[in-house]
């Protein structure tokens, strides 16, 4: 091989994982992907290891609550239990702001939701018909602020649930 050759190409699995990621790490990395109801054989091959391990581990992070599944499918199917990823997000924002910053964010996170519900009529952003319009620009503003409002609602539940965190040591409930 001259200096001037094409670097040769390595296996996808060194570039998609680091190197020494045990196969419970690369599970995990996987299902925390996975949107959609996914057999546990189809996330072993993304996490480079056997279908037995995977559905080992699977188990192991559905115990966890970090994934959830379908048993009565079949084959038995496995998804990332979106509210551990909400619970990891409020955690964080819990420890990185006082009690006090996290009210105050509230508190600026309802008067952004309250303005969206009056601006659109209604409380459920789900219920906007963003195609009421004629003009592409006006259904493409519609639909961003939509897209701006879920993430409001969302961010409120965030950090109502890391208002409560810190309120109470770590808990939802004072102890």
């Amino acid at each position: 091989m001259t200096e001037f050759d094409p670097a040769p190409e390595s296996d996808d699995t060194e570039r998609r994982w680091q190197t020494g990621t045990d196969t419970f790490g690369r599970v995990y990395d996987v299902v925390l992907g996975v949107t959609e109801p996914t057999p546990h054989a189809e996330i072993a091959e993304l996490a480079n290891c056997s279908p037995n391990a995977a559905k080992k581990h699977l188990d192991r992070l559905v115990e966890m609550g970090i994934a959830r599944t379908d048993r009565e499918s079949r084959p038995t199917t496995y998804r990332r239990d979106d509210g551990y990823l909400e619970w990891q997000d409020a955690s964080r924002i819990a420890s990185d702001l006082s009690v006090e910053s996290i009210i105050d964010r509230v508190e600026t996170l309802e008067a952004r939701r309250a303005a969206y519900e009056a601006q659109f009529e209604t409380t459920d952003p789900a219920a906007v018909d963003v195609f009421e319009h004629d003009t592409h620009d006006r259904i493409h503003e519609r639909m961003a602020a939509v897209s701006e409002w879920q993430g409001v609602i969302r961010a409120l539940r965030l950090y109502e649930l890391a208002r409560q965190l810190s309120e109470n040591d770590g808990h939802l409930l004072p102890a």
